[in-house]
């Protein structure tokens, strides 16, 4: 198996939407291995009422999560994703903040996080973390239209 930092490396070299796809989803199968099997049913919990749209329930198993084991980027990341969805942007930033301490090559949290800033309207700040993203995977696919879009919506408000 490959650790983290081979895949990193293969992901910033990654050229094709296929390649790029199968090495993040190495990644996530990393990030969402907690070693511990009641860890592991709780983020499956989390996960199942995240795709089920109940926002509360998946808020309460990654909160369990981070209290258990803090230093895990996935169940802040997790829980970030459900307040995003739930429309609460404020403690999303915040257990981004979190994710990105732990793993500051965490491309979903980026996209999070420049996804945020866009729509609140602070356009440099997502150009900023979109280029912090472009350094983990410059090929990423939809990136770069995601880049110049933004260029464009600061020119406009110049």
């Amino acid at each position: 198996m490959s650790t983290l930092d081979d895949l990193f490396a293969q992901l910033r070299a990654a050229t094709t939407p296929a390649e790029i796809e199968a090495l993040q989803n190495g990644i996530w199968q990393i990030w969402l291995m907690t070693g511990d099997q009641h860890l592991d049913k709780e983020m499956e919990a989390g996960l199942r009422a995240l795709a089920a749209g109940d926002y509360t329930a998946a808020i309460k198993s990654f909160t369990f999560m981070v209290e258990e084991r803090p230093n895990l980027a996935e169940g802040w990341n997790k829980r970030a994703t459900a307040y995003y969805l739930r429309g609460e942007y404020r403690a999303s930033l915040l257990d981004i903040t979190q994710t990105l301490q732990r793993e500051p090559r965490h491309f979903g949290a980026l996209s999070g996080w420049a996804t945020i800033l866009q729509v609140l309207g602070d356009y440099r700040g997502a150009l900023r973390i979109l280029r912090r993203l472009e350094t983990i995977c410059p090929h990423l696919p939809g990136l770069q239209a995601r880049l110049h879009d933004l260029r464009d919506q600061l020119d406009e408000n110049i």
